[in-house]
């Protein structure tokens, strides 16, 4: 089985790149988590590997989302890709910016006063502004990327003018994400006034704009892996992203709390945040029931990512999130180990295999396989998810006693760190290092996914068909 469209096969660029960020991203988390024992580990501060480890979580699965998007659209809209040209030449363009960004962190770690330069009215190397460091100069490179991303897209469309729900919504959201972009290119005098439009990049990302391309992916993949029906798989699109955009636009109050904003935004938040877990819940079950009705899979490795996705974009997006999104419980809660833990799940269930369950969706069809071994494939989801599981646990442990000693017994920071969550930052340490192994399973068979024989009468061999 090939791809119908040639242009197709540059998804395979975009998707060899975030895979070897994702490796890069997690190895600097295992130095971070050792830091928490031993401060002075590796050459880098802590700072410097905790910028390097979020922002690559950023960047590779935005460059993972661009891939799977660059495969979509021509299959949607039944036409080659309007420039495969552009598409490489923005493809290098934003493997040539990210690698200058990640050496300006490496750079100002290693010389703090790097960064004392100004450029746009900003740090030459890092803006200072958590989660979205990026230099002025990168923030402009990184739009103009995403601006040529989009142009191809749209203008593939164009060539043929047939729009489809997922496609339509895919683009939708992928435009939402661009525009929430721009709010993290100003600043204001007010810090109170930069925070709340802060929140428009970091919430209305991961909690809007992501959540719409998801709900579009997870019907391609639904229709892809069980041949289920189109009208079907949109109809459920359509319910998703409508209560996604309910619940999460006005969710990014829970945010607002404690930044100075007026009272209201407790009752904004703490309601809508309550909502919040509906559209995550409703994407499982639309999972299930399409995996009921529909019992011809041709991908199983594929459907398996795609239902675990759901599941677990529930778990760590919806339930673990809002435990302590309430403003009753936030109060205690607020910017400890707790937040942290539902930050881990969410991006691993939402996000993460998201984009691992596309890869396994789409690669198999892009290098021409029939059959492949799904055998690491699924060895590596397992060493992940438990591992990820056993990271939260420990981290909301941590939290938890956090809260209680900080926030109730009134100890100061480091003590807790130091004396009280020892053994959770150990255990994390460790569970890490397993959830690294995962990932090097699956870097492992993507590299290999195709390219080895089977052996006659492989029990995990996987068939594509349809």
């Amino acid at each position: 089985m090939t791809v119908k469209y040639e242009s197709q096969k540059i998804a395979q660029n975009f998707f060899t790149f975030a895979v070897l960020l994702f490796l890069v991203q997690v190895a600097v988390g295992i130095i971070a988590a050792l830091q928490f024992i031993w401060p002075d580990f590796f050459i880098l501060n802590f700072n410097i590997i905790r910028s390097l480890h979020i922002n690559a979580l950023v960047v590779w699965l935005l460059v993972g989302l661009m891939g799977a998007t660059y495969y979509v659209v021509p299959e949607e809209s039944e036409t080659e890709l309007w420039s495969i040209p552009l598409a490489r030449f923005q493809f290098w363009a934003t493997v040539v910016t990210v690698t200058l960004v990640v050496l300006g962190y490496i750079w100002m770690g290693i010389n703090p006063q790097a960064n004392s330069t100004s450029l746009f009215g900003t740090g030459i190397l890092n803006e200072g502004r958590e989660y979205i460091e990026a230099p002025r100069w990168a923030d402009i490179l990184i739009a103009l990327s995403v601006i040529i991303f989009l142009i191809n897209n749209f203008m593939t469309v164009m060539k043929t003018k047939k729009w489809t729900g997922i496609q339509g919504t895919l683009l939708a959201g992928l435009t939402f994400l661009a525009l929430m972009y721009i709010p993290g290119m100003f600043y204001t005098k007010s810090m109170v006034k930069d925070q709340f439009w802060w929140w428009w990049v970091v919430h209305l990302w991961v909690e809007g704009a992501w959540e719409v391309i998801a709900g579009a992916l997870l019907a391609f993949m639904l229709m892809k892996t069980l041949n289920a029906q189109r009208h079907v798989v949109e109809r459920w699109m359509y319910v998703e992203v409508a209560l996604v955009l309910f619940t999460g636009i006005l969710g990014t109050g829970h945010h607002y709390y404690w930044i100075g904003t007026p009272p209201y935004w407790l009752w904004i938040g703490g309601i809508f945040s309550s909502l919040e877990p509906i559209p995550l819940l409703v994407m499982v079950w639309d999972a299930f029931r399409t995996t009921r009705e529909y019992r011809t899979v041709t991908n199983k490795v594929g459907l398996f990512y795609a239902v675990a996705h759901a599941i677990f974009n529930f778990v760590g997006a919806g339930l673990w999130g809002v435990i302590h999104t309430l403003p009753q419980v936030n109060k205690w809660t607020h910017g400890t180990q707790i937040t942290t833990a539902h930050g881990h799940l969410a991006f691993y269930g939402a996000y993460v295999l998201l984009v691992l369950s596309m890869i396994y969706v789409t690669l198999p069809v892009i290098r021409g396989v029939r059959e492949f071994s799904g055998s690491r494939a699924y060895q590596a989801f397992w060493w992940m998810t438990i591992s990820m599981i056993f990271i939260v646990l420990t981290i909301t442990g941590a939290g938890m006693v956090q809260t209680y000693m900080e926030r109730l017994m009134g100890l100061d920071y480091v003590a807790v760190k130091t004396n009280y969550n020892l053994w959770f930052w150990i255990f994390r340490a460790i569970f890490g290092v397993g959830f690294l192994i995962g990932v090097a399973i699956f870097v492992i068979d993507y590299f290999r996914l195709g390219k080895e024989p089977l052996k006659i009468g492989t029990p995990e061999a996987v068939k594509i068909t349809g």
